[in-house]
């Protein structure tokens, strides 16, 4: 039998591969730095700075898709709780005298 291939780790610690937003956060860091570092180089036809302007755009561009990226992933996983716990009740109490939603139905039509 074959082994499973290891996942592929970006400088030998980020694995892009299983971690939510990293593949994303640094494909769009790439992209920044290089639209940071070529746009500065088209201004200024300063090269040194150009490569600094280009690695901070990384950083900046990386660091914001990883930090919004994760925010939604940690609401999406927040409501996604919610709602089994809420499937959860809804299964638990069905038919029986906690449940809400009979409470409301048969609060009315008992006065009669």
């Amino acid at each position: 039998m074959a082994a499973a291939p290891e996942p592929f780790k970006l400088l030998g610690i980020l694995d892009v591969e299983n971690i939510p937003c990293a593949r994303d956060s640094v494909l769009y860091g790439s992209l920044g730095s290089v639209v940071a570092g070529l746009g500065h180089f088209l201004l200024t036809s300063r090269i040194r700075r150009s490569c600094d302007v280009g690695v901070g755009g990384f950083i900046v561009v990386t660091l914001g898709c990883w930090f919004h990226c994760r925010y939604n992933y940690a609401k999406l996983r927040i409501q996604e709780r919610l709602a089994r716990e809420g499937i959860k009740n809804k299964i638990l109490y069905e038919s029986t005298h906690l449940d809400p939603a009979r409470k409301q139905t048969n609060g009315g039509s008992s006065g009669n």
